[in-house]
């Protein structure tokens, strides 16, 4: 079911920093800074030749990376990303083997424009994942 790993999302308290780690230190590409109103953070993808960092920065008070902050001072890698060629029946095979999906269940438009879910991270060896659709 699951296809290539699209990301590894790193949660971070402050973007322009963690910028200068990962495009000056390491000598990466990184795409524009994009507000992601929906997802409560902002997002930049640090292109690497077979997948993609995400840097992930609360937006707003009631960010959903705020309390993973919190508990993670220093930061760190908040979720991994698989594509699958289609969410719903990737969804509907995984809720009939008793999977949980965050939210209301039904696929949101993710930083990439495709849809997107997150699986509970009890279900998956403490590993907050993230499908979206090729």
């Amino acid at each position: 079911m699951i296809g290539r790993l699209n990301h590894v999302a790193i949660a971070v308290h402050d973007m322009d920093a963690a910028l200068k780690v990962y495009c000056g230190a390491l000598g990466g590409k990184a795409s524009d800074k994009v507000a992601q109103p929906d997802h409560g953070v902002t997002t930049v993808f640090i292109e690497l030749p077979n997948t993609k960092i995400e840097l992930l920065e609360p937006l707003g008070e009631n960010s959903p990376i705020t309390a993973f902050l919190e508990r993670n001072s220093a930061g760190g890698i908040h979720h991994i990303c698989y594509e699958v060629d289609d969410i719903i029946a990737a969804r509907d095979k995984l809720v009939a083997e008793g999977a949980r999906i965050l939210g209301d269940g039904e696929p949101k438009i993710g930083a990439h424009g495709k849809p997107v879910l997150f699986l509970h991270p009890k279900d998956f060896l403490g590993t907050l994942t993230e499908l979206e659709e090729a």
